[in-house]
């Protein structure tokens, strides 16, 4: 086999049989679902969560993990998130001619690891190869199918005094990018977030009943997500400064550099808005705390108020400034 990606391996030719067989089938298993356009597959419900998404982060490869375990974390979270079970994934790659197939096996190998430790199939994908200069070396286009299982979902019913929390801590993944594209002019010891939370956020649905919404606060960090869920639902949200868990080696980068760690990106935390009532903010914190993933999860604020949809951040001083969507791009190809 070439050692690296040519034109002919996207021409549906000898080279494209060959790179399927010996790269995706390889890692992926299942090889009868490539005889055919289409994978057959059966589900046991009638209602199913369809989420997609695109990585085309630089670099590729980056401190705790790359692009093929970032395609399948963030896809299999958009499910979680959402309350559905994820059970099947599709995955479309557009290769640059030129690109070493050895990085392409250690994606994918990436991908299959990661989807095996979550329990996603992985039923189909394709491959297209385009001209030098056309693309940073490899994107990844996926479709993730979750089922909606027979368990507590998020209920929407939001009520003052609401819990805010957040699964971990923040900012990790942006930091670690910048930091692996030599961004940053100093050296920072820290790994991304990124990994798959559906076993974790399963375990909190199923063990509470007072879970208002779920999200995944990637691209615009927590504050650009809980800005949008303000919005949504007319609800004035408050978070508190001190309570935000900061890894010290995040908080050193953004004070040198100016960053601001509430619109960093993360790629493996959870916000959960929960009911303030029978201590179930409590419950939802301990179960967090079980997986290595939560081991840092941190009630940070609250609903204060409904009807004007905005969020508040209170400073250690006492004083409140208003937190708007992150304007522009702070960091651009971080997911």
């Amino acid at each position: 086999m070439e050692k690296y990606i040519s034109l002919a391996h996207g021409d549906g030719g000898e080279l494209s049989h060959q790179l399927i067989k010996d790269v995706f089938i390889e890692a992926f298993g299942d090889g009868n679902a490539a005889l055919f356009d289409a994978a057959a597959i059966t589900m046991t419900t009638h209602r199913i969560a369809v989420t997609t998404d695109s990585f085309v982060i630089k670099p590729i490869f980056f401190p705790g993990g790359s692009i093929g375990k970032l395609a399948i974390a963030g896809t299999v979270n958009d499910l979680a998130v959402s309350g559905a079970n994820p059970a099947f994934l599709t995955c479309g790659f557009v290769i640059e001619e030129g690109f070493p197939i050895s990085d392409l096996k250690r994606i994918v190998t990436d991908m299959a690891d990661e989807a095996k430790k979550t329990g996603v199939t992985i039923v189909a994908g394709d491959t297209k190869v385009v001209e030098r200069g056309s693309a940073d070396g490899v994107y990844i286009n996926t479709t993730g199918i979750g089922i909606y299982e027979d368990t507590r979902g998020c209920s929407l019913e939001f009520e003052e005094g609401d819990a805010i929390i957040v699964s971990g801590t923040i900012g990790d993944h942006g930091i670690a990018v910048l930091a692996a594209r030599g961004e940053l002019g100093i050296t920072v010891p820290i790994n991304s977030d990124c990994a798959s939370l559906n076993k974790m956020l399963s375990e909190v649905l199923r063990s509470t009943d007072g879970v208002r919404i779920m999200r995944d606060p990637t691209r615009g960090g927590i504050a650009t997500t809980l800005v949008e869920i303000a919005e949504d639902f007319h609800l004035t949200m408050k978070i508190n400064e001190l309570d935000l868990p900061i890894r010290e080696e995040v908080h050193g980068v953004c004070d040198i550099l100016g960053f601001d760690p509430l619109f960093l990106a993360n790629e493996g935390k959870a916000i959960i808005v929960v009911a303030d009532r029978e201590k179930e903010k409590e419950k939802v914190i301990d179960i967090l705390r079980e997986f290595p993933e939560g081991r840092d999860a941190a009630v940070i604020g609250s609903i204060i108020g409904k009807g004007k949809g905005q969020l508040l951040l209170e400073t250690p001083l006492g004083s409140k400034r208003l937190l708007t969507r992150l304007s522009g791009t702070m960091f651009p190809r971080i997911c």
